[in-house]
């Protein structure tokens, strides 16, 4: 997956360039920003979710703005918000399901992309007034994955139903400040397809996929630590979140003992946003002439 996203951000910025290039030599009809909100939905994909379901959306939405280099070229700038989520209880895999972890994580990002249209894409123009395109580039985002103690007493602290934060826990054995980061980046590419209203307003449809630079978005990447050093250096509350929801396989054998595997940390973790957005135009349509462009709104 990460070979294919590279193969396709690589394909769009040559697009970039080219165009880029034609554009220095001939006249740019459109340019100028347009900007609005967009509203749509999350999901996860990792260690906790390894056949994609899309069982559990969340709410996700933020605030995007374009600049249009001409009638085939954009770059655009968003921050946006999306909680993710996953349950082993969802999978129908026999180790996860006795493996029985679960998250949910706020992601907070902020995006800068180029985007190619496939069509000639002008606002206002009768004809040429919708185009599918296509995205890319990069992401820098924040989480902090989350789980619900689910015990049946009090646990240093923590009720049953309460959130407990995971990373400071360190379940896979972490030392106390070699945590993972919880600020990391992503290569972001995908889709959309834009359409006309009116001069001003347009509606744009997107899917895109983030393909992170942790694996740690669920808290699990690799094996279950040490029982018994992670309960003197965290706390019982830190190895129940770890392994003490563990349930007996099927061939009776017991997972959460050291070194098995917890999760693959040879696949890094994905989200997804999707969704619709309403942008306003603020910029100019300049009509070709031969000799001073002239402009029509």
């Amino acid at each position: 997956m990460r070979k294919v996203s590279i193969c396709c951000l690589f394909a769009l910025w040559l697009c970039a360039g080219l165009l880029s290039d034609n554009a220095l030599h001939g006249q740019s009809l459109m340019r100028g920003w347009e900007v609005g909100p967009w509203g749509g939905v999350s999901y996860y994909f990792g260690d906790l979710n390894t056949n994609t379901r899309l069982d559990r959306p969340n709410l996700a939405g933020g605030i995007l703005a374009r600049y249009n280099f001409n009638e085939r070229l954009a770059f655009s700038l968003s921050g946006n918000y999306g909680k993710i989520e996953a349950y082993d209880s969802d999978s129908r895999n026999p180790f996860e399901q006795s493996r029985n972890l679960s998250f949910q994580s706020d992601i907070w990002e902020a995006t800068a992309l180029f985007e190619f249209n496939f069509l000639p894409y002008f606002h206002g123009s009768r004809d040429e007034f919708f185009t599918p395109y296509l995205f890319g580039g990069l992401s820098l985002f924040n989480f902090n994955p989350k789980a619900e103690y689910d015990g049946p007493t009090t646990l240093d602290g923590v009720n049953p139903g309460e959130l407990v934060e995971l990373r400071p826990l360190g379940t896979e054995g972490q030392f106390k400040g070699e945590e993972y980061y919880t600020t990391t980046a992503a290569l972001t590419y995908g889709m959309g397809f834009k359409f006309d209203i009116n001069f001003e307003w347009s509606i744009n449809i997107h899917v895109g996929a983030r393909s992170t630079y942790t694996d740690y978005l669920d808290d699990v990447s690799g094996v279950y630590p040490d029982r018994t050093d992670l309960q003197k250096d965290r706390g019982d509350l830190a190895v129940y979140m770890s392994s003490g929801k563990s349930l007996n396989t099927e061939n009776g054998s017991t997972l959460g003992l050291q070194d098995r595997q917890r999760g693959d940390s040879n696949d890094r973790d994905m989200y997804l946003f999707a969704g619709v957005g309403v942008l306003y135009y603020f910029g100019d349509v300049r009509c070709p002439s031969y000799g001073k462009g002239t402009r029509r709104r």
